[in-house]
């Protein structure tokens, strides 16, 4: 079905695909050419990441990236006018401060085009979350290995494995995920922690939980464009390369630089006359 056929998909509809049991496909892009891209190939969800920071950006981790910086990315990808669901990730330091913070940095985001906010963090951003959803703004929430809490963790590592109510513990993640859904989040991304703590709190919550690195036991699952389709330097264990793009491109562009040094491009058919 191309992207002309299918309806635009809701943030109510996401919603109800709990208990419907569809499943939900989420994947990032960060501009309009992409998002046309995914869009066509049928995807549910668009996700304007934070992640940019590191996939496009070239930075260690997304803490640099700022709220004007993902305002002209989710900008970009609504104007290719996906029937996918926009959703706009609110950047590290845009929501911590407070929840009218929170709200303002929110309200941004659906300015430039985004149909709903993603932020992280669970029993902690519980107020944050109440306060933009008052206003009417869908919150997507985000717990386990939360990238913006890179330092605390000591890198990007799996949450959850050990027992204990502190952040990163098990019994903690298992509150996040309450704290989150009482909130009043439509949906949570659950990251990089074991996969039968993730069917548990799957199994505890009522809305739809959306897992990268944890494992096949959530409603839906997300994973970078650029991972998808081969285009990263690195491979992560909880992803998969459905094609290897980087290698279609390195060869592309030394097939192109030999032509110019051979001096066969252009030829005269693709000249101007």
């Amino acid at each position: 079905m191309t992207t002309t056929e299918r309806k635009k998909i809701t943030v109510p509809e996401i919603a109800r695909r709990r208990s419907t049991g569809e499943r939900i496909s989420m994947i990032t892009a960060y501009d309009a050419t992409f998002a046309h891209l995914v869009d066509a190939a049928g995807v549910d969800m668009i996700l304007v990441g934070d992640s940019v920071a590191m996939v496009v950006q070239g930075v260690e981790n997304t803490i640099p990236v700022d709220l004007d910086e993902m305002a002209y990315h989710v900008r970009l990808v609504a104007r290719a006018r996906p029937k996918a669901v926009i959703v706009g990730d609110l950047p590290f330091g845009s929501y911590q401060v407070s929840p009218q913070q929170a709200v303002e940095s929110a309200i941004r985001l659906m300015k430039e085009g985004a149909e709903c906010v993603k932020l992280e963090g669970g029993t902690n951003m519980a107020e944050a979350i109440e306060a933009i959803t008052r206003v009417d703004i869908p919150v997507m929430g985000h717990i386990g290995l939360t990238p913006q809490s890179y330092h605390r963790m000591g890198g990007h590592k799996v949450q959850g494995r050990d027992a204990g109510f502190e952040a990163g513990g098990r019994e903690r993640l298992v509150e996040d995920a309450v704290a989150v859904e009482r909130a009043g989040a439509f949906a949570m991304v659950i990251e990089g922690i074991p996969r039968d703590l993730a069917k548990e709190i799957t199994q505890k919550v009522s809305i739809p939980t959306i897992g990268i690195g944890a494992g096949p036991d959530c409603d839906g699952q997300v994973l970078v464009l650029h991972d998808v389709i081969g285009l990263s330097e690195r491979t992560y264990k909880f992803a998969r390369s459905y094609a290897d793009m980087r290698q279609v491109v390195i060869d592309a562009t030394a097939a192109y630089v030999r032509d110019v040094n051979a001096g066969v491009w252009p030829d005269d058919s693709h000249s101007f006359h």
